[in-house]
Formats: C-alpha cells, structure tokens, sequence
C-alpha cells in the first residue's frame, strides 16, 4: 500500500518504478505480488479509502493463483496508518505486516479518527510479525511515530524485525543514491519479507501483471 494523500496530479503508484521494481524482486523470488491503487483527497475520506483497500486485497486473494491464507501486507509511508485495521484484527491468513518509513502518528494538526491509529492498535490482534524499516534521516513526525511504536510493539509482545538505514532520508529507495544506502536498498526488498517468507505460496505470477513478476489489482477506488 502506497502513501497518502497524494497530490492530485500524481501518477498511479501501480506505475511508479519504486513499486514495480519492489514486486519484480518479490516475484523473482516466487511471491506473487499486487499494488493496490487507492484515492485519498483529505482525511475524511481515510474510512472509505480502507474499506476500499480491504476490498482489493480480497480480490488478490480470490485471484487462483494466490494462496488465499498465506498473505503479507506492505505499508509505505502514510499508508501506514491503514496498517492499523490489520494490527487490531489481523485475520487468520496474514502472515505478516511490512512498514517501511511509515507514519504510525498523524502529523500535528491531523484530525484522524482513532481506526487509524496504529500505536494504540497493538494491544490487541493476533500478534503476527512484524517488519519496520526506519530511514534515520527521515522527518520528524515519521521518526516520532516510529519511536512511539516501537516500544509499544515490544511491551505487547509482537515479533519486530526493525532494519536500519542510518543515512537514508523518506523515500530513500528512490531519493538516496550514494553507496552506502545504495547498497541497503538493494538488500531490503528480499530480507524485508523474510520473516513471513516461508509461509507465502510459491506460486505463479497472476495474468493481471503490467510488467514481468508485477502484478497490479485492476479494480481502483474513486473516492471524493
């Protein structure tokens, strides 16, 4: 799941390089893997964005070449605050949930309702594992919300694997090119999934792909 909101004029995340790149490593390695596509205009529309969101994600699952009970969800950015429906309740078949620099605590000002709250999420859920890539040069807001829950994550009990980009900035995956942060990123989209890894069916790339090894959900939401 992308970041939110995004500025009207933006392209479909479904064809930006980060995601396509991300779900061709991810298929290269037997995952079948889906972009979901979704619009969010202002806050008010975060509910109707999520019902949306868990739509697709049935429509992947539906899909027969998926293994409906062996799925890990991806959060990018402020899509992260969508990661807090799944941490409250996290049914049977996730395996797993992947935040990299995500934003766990709305930004100052955010009148967000308290469904999107991931911090106050995790005392409850089925407690699936976690993993959080935290760019240490990102803005404040995101490390603050990442502070925040990390301990959070640990007193309740959650398996947390945390990978550390000391000098990467937000959205360091396509902003970030010197050698260091060059060489973590081409490290990250195969360990990121590595926990929940073993339990995803190995199976074919579905025939919904607009690149090799990427599939994209075909249905996107048109919200207000």
């Amino acid at each position: 799941m992308h970041g939110a909101p995004l500025p009207p004029d933006a392209a479909d995340p479904r064809d930006w390089l980060l995601y396509r790149g991300y779900g061709a490593l991810l298929a290269d390695s037997g995952v079948v893997t889906a972009v979901i596509s979704y619009q969010v205009t202002d806050l008010s529309a975060l509910p109707a964005a999520a019902d949306d969101i868990a739509a697709m994600v049935e429509q992947v699952r539906a899909d027969p070449r998926v293994d409906p009970e062996r799925v890990v969800l991806w959060f990018f950015s402020g899509g992260g605050l969508f990661a807090a429906d799944w941490l409250r309740a996290a049914p049977p078949w996730l395996r797993g949930i992947a935040l990299t620099y995500p934003l766990l605590v709305p930004f100052p000002g955010w009148e967000v309702d308290p469904r999107f709250l991931p911090v106050d999420a995790l005392d409850s859920g089925a407690h699936v594992p976690l993993v959080l890539t935290r760019a240490g040069r990102d803005i404040p807001p995101v490390l603050a919300g990442i502070e925040a829950f990390l301990p959070a994550a640990t007193a309740h009990g959650w398996p947390i694997q945390v990978i550390e980009i000391p000098d990467g900035q937000h959205s360091f995956d396509i902003l970030d090119h010197n050698p260091q942060v060059g060489g973590r990123r081409r490290d990250r989209p195969r360990r990121s999934p590595r926990p929940a890894e073993s339990d995803l069916t190995h199976s074919a790339t579905p025939p919904l792909c607009r690149s090799v090894g990427l599939s994209a959900v075909s249905g996107r939401p048109d919200l207000p």
